[in-house]
């Protein structure tokens, strides 16, 4: 006969990783729709600007806090974050993070370690701050609401 204490001890694993795979469904990725399952939740997004935005936060495993602002039919323009972490850039970023490395790429470098600005037609990602005090900004330039500029993004 099993031992009853191994059955609780083989499913925790599982269940903390099906908690890890419902939470990684819940943020989609810039230019995509805000999950549906969003609108429903206690994490249900706030309306801004007079409502020419939704703004949904959330903090990821590192404890840095996540920003989410979507347009009336769902889309994902921008994301802002601020923590002790810097956020899965690429996870966020979605189909845009190839366009950002290769502006990083090309970007020359200033002298400052600690902050960076890529400016590319289709998106512009600024990030910087200490070890432990990253902050950042990234947005669809062409996908803001009329009236919505990056300084609303905070």
């Amino acid at each position: 006969m099993p031992n009853s204490s191994f059955l609780p001890a083989f499913a925790l694993p599982a269940m903390a990783a099906a908690l890890l795979c419902v939470s990684a469904d819940v943020r989609a990725e810039l230019g995509g729709t805000m999950p549906s399952q969003a609108i429903s939740t206690a994490a249900a997004p706030q309306t801004l600007l007079n409502g020419a935005l939704h703004l949904r936060t959330t903090t990821d495993a590192g404890s840095t806090t996540i920003n989410e602002y979507a347009t009336n039919s769902g889309q994902i323009v921008a994301y802002t974050w601020q923590g002790p972490t810097m956020p899965d850039l690429r996870a966020l970023l979605g189909g845009y993070a190839d366009s950002y490395r290769t502006g990083a790429a090309a970007s020359a470098p200033d002298g400052n370690l600690h902050a960076s600005r890529v400016v590319r037609p289709d998106v512009i990602v600024e990030s910087g701050g200490p070890m432990r005090g990253y902050v950042g900004r990234a947005w669809l330039p062409a996908a803001l609401p009329a009236g919505v500029t990056a300084d609303d993004l905070r």
